[in-house]
């Protein structure tokens, strides 16, 4: 899994005392992971939860070498969160086809993700390689090769599950994100209801509806707040670690990020009312949620174009 965290700072949350930082661990979609009941229904035709690398045909190398390539990628594109496994392709796999040209001297690698029906859905091409070492089938070579043709694959999946999510009025790109809200403990003082009033207001928006029930939710979404002891302070008043940990699960309750606050406090400033403290820490944690949520279903994501402006079936049968 690919883990991208973001840190965003808002001051004035604790009047002088200081920024509160927010960092966010979000999970980026690729769409041959399984993503559960929500992210299978994000797309009328999501792809099965692998890709297949079959050892090519014909690439340029000799059968033992052309299965270590194969066994390279599927390692490389595991690295980029793709669970590509090197075997035969099965019924209703995609599949990933592996081949080499010869061009200006050298050999350039060939990636070509296909659909079940065996049509190409997009196609990668390589850095050039020395010729005489890919027809020698140098081990190092065939991993370098496989270490930088990964990202670019995997940027190409992620857009076609874009794609797919486009052309599907169901997917999160063209309604909100059901959420329920669970709600905030652990807070000090009225900390975990002004806190819960806070960031269900302030989650409310296009993208995203806060509805009172876990039934049929995309998302559910929790709090836990902490504090502890902490230094004494640079003026000798007793200090306090705040924590705020906003977690992010998909319906089928499997974690899809988180976003956590922290901060030093004067101790016990906020045994009592929070106030403005938890509308600007509210704000701050729904903007990271928010993109938990955009992430992890991949509304965000720019739709790959089908070759040629065809409309492609994902899951036909071979």
């Amino acid at each position: 899994m690919i883990r991208v965290f973001l840190v965003r700072r808002a001051a004035g949350l604790i009047g002088a005392a200081g920024l509160l930082a927010l960092s966010g661990c979000l999970d980026v979609p690729h769409p041959f992971r399984d993503p559960g009941r929500l992210g299978r229904s994000l797309a009328a035709n999501a792809p099965p939860a692998r890709l297949a690398v079959p050892t090519p045909p014909a690439a340029l190398l000799g059968d033992a070498a052309a299965r270590e390539w194969s066994h390279d990628v599927a390692a490389a594109l595991l690295d980029q969160s793709v669970p590509a496994m090197a075997q035969p392709i099965r019924a209703g796999d995609w599949w990933l086809r592996l081949g080499a040209v010869t061009r200006g001297g050298q050999v350039i690698p060939t990636y070509s993700v296909m659909t079940p029906s065996g049509a190409v859905r997009s196609t990668d091409e390589g850095a050039g390689v020395s010729a005489a070492a890919w027809a020698a089938g140098d081990p190092a070579t065939l991993r370098l090769a496989a270490r930088q043709a990964a990202p670019g694959i995997a940027a190409s999946l992620t857009g076609i599950q874009a794609d797919q999510m486009d052309h599907d009025p169901r997917s999160l790109k063209h309604r909100a994100a059901r959420i329920w809200f669970a709600g905030v403990r652990g807070a000090p003082g009225d900390g975990d209801v002004a806190l819960a009033r806070a960031f269900a207001a302030a989650l409310r928006d296009a993208s995203d509806a806060v509805q009172n029930t876990s039934h049929d939710a995309d998302f559910t979404v929790s709090c836990v707040v902490t504090v502890s002891d902490g230094p004494a302070g640079t003026t000798g008043h007793p200090q306090q670690h705040l924590q705020l940990v906003w977690r992010v699960v998909d319906s089928a309750g499997k974690e899809a990020g988180a976003a956590t606050q922290l901060h030093d406090i004067d101790a016990h400033t906020l045994d009592g009312h929070w106030g403005d403290v938890a509308v600007a820490a509210a704000q701050e944690a729904a903007g990271g949620v928010r993109q938990v949520v955009s992430r992890y279903s991949g509304r965000d994501n720019v739709p790959l174009p089908p070759p040629g402006g065809a409309p492609v079936v994902a899951n036909s049968q071979r």
